[in-house]
């Protein structure tokens, strides 16, 4: 999966717009009426942005974390303040190549797909691993 930073998310000198968000949760499956109750409106940088000076996105490439619901072409939000920790999907940059993985710390370095198709991605001892970030959201288009 390649990824490609596409800058911050917020930008302070910038006003948020804010999107009305309905207080009914819509089924995935038999389709239910929708009521007509609205929540107060979000606004997406404050929903999914806790840290915005360490907030950036990145575009995601390929179909290799498509069982974690991250689709080819989706918007990730990544945020590098968060601490890396095993089960979290992270972007990682190993031997200065960058791919959006699973991390497994134990009981060996792993970078994991979320689709069969891909095998699993050793760490060894003398290459270089780095976290660039804990990736917080995807955003699908559809």
């Amino acid at each position: 999966m390649n990824v490609k930073n596409l800058g911050h998310l917020a930008d302070s000198n910038k006003s948020s717009t804010k999107i009305p968000i309905f207080t009914e949760q819509v089924k995935v499956g038999w389709p239910s009426p929708a009521d007509d109750y609205i929540e107060r409106p979000i606004d997406l940088n404050e929903y999914l942005v806790s840290n915005a000076a360490a907030t950036y996105l990145v575009r995601a490439s390929g179909d290799s974390m498509i069982n974690a619901g991250i689709n080819d072409g989706a918007i990730l939000v990544v945020d590098r303040s968060v601490e890396p920790q095993h089960g979290k999907i992270v972007i990682a940059s190993v031997n200065g190549s960058y791919a959006c993985k699973r991390l497994q710390l134990f009981p060996e370095p792993f970078l994991l797909s979320e689709n069969i198709k891909y095998p699993p991605i050793k760490i060894e001892k003398d290459e270089d691993l780095e976290i660039m970030g804990v990736v917080l959201a995807a955003i699908n288009q559809f």
